[in-house]
């Protein structure tokens, strides 16, 4: 699970990577015999019986230096990826953030380029709100709505939906079903581990080779399986 992908001078929150360490990463992923692949194609593969050699990438929030900064890399190692957007603040930037700094996020255009380069576009609400606090207009307008405007927008159904901040519990599962999607992807949802809260893990400027072969290790321990359609 990525953000951003640039400048880290000013990043409270921990979620930017530079170029350089996202190009060691997915280094380290061929390196091992490796490949990057959006949600969709994994869960595809995996439903096959096959995929033991891939690995799910995602970047929430859909920031735009993702076309510049990320694109080419997933690209030069031969990998796809989710990328999952806010339909609600299309060239906006992230005012959730409390403590900043404000990065742009993508505008429409921006959006199709990148599912025009393979990219996997998913949605991640429409204004990057916590659904388990959501009322219930809200929680409708933030996975039914993004969907359908960002099935207008691309030209095709959307399906995969990523829960802001990770955060999930059996109501905004319903809804996501309810809004059409195929699966969601959540952090650690524990019980509630399903197509409809894949749990994933934080990837982030720390994580030389070592880290992340750690992670990827406890990942597989700390995870229930996730029982396919």
């Amino acid at each position: 699970m990525y953000h951003s992908v640039g400048d880290r001078s000013d990043d409270p929150y921990r979620v930017t990577v530079t170029p350089e360490r996202l190009n060691q990463q997915l280094a380290w992923l061929r390196g091992r015999g490796l490949r990057g692949v959006s949600v969709t194609q994994l869960l595809a593969a995996r439903a096959a019986g096959a995929g033991r050699d891939l690995v799910g990438l995602t970047f929430d929030d859909g920031y735009a230096d993702f076309l510049d900064a990320a694109l080419p890399l997933l690209q030069r190692h031969g990998c796809t990826a989710t990328l999952y957007v806010l339909p609600g603040r299309l060239g906006g930037d992230n005012a959730w953030d409390a403590l900043g700094p404000r990065k742009p996020l993508l505008d429409a255009d921006g959006i199709r380029r990148a599912a025009d380069a393979g990219m996997e576009i998913g949605s991640h609400g429409l204004t990057h709100v916590d659904l388990t606090v959501a009322d219930d207009a809200a929680l409708k307008s933030e996975t039914a709505e993004s969907r359908t405007v960002l099935s207008d927008l691309l030209g095709r159904d959307v399906d995969g939906f990523c829960y802001p901040y990770g955060t999930v519990d059996a109501r905004a599962i319903d809804a996501v079903r309810a809004a059409g999607y195929r699966y969601a992807c959540a952090i650690d949802p524990g019980p509630l581990t399903g197509l409809l809260a894949l749990p994933r893990v934080h990837i982030g400027e720390r994580d030389t080779a070592v880290r992340l072969l750690l992670k990827r290790r406890l990942h597989r321990l700390r995870r229930r399986p996730v029982k396919e359609a």
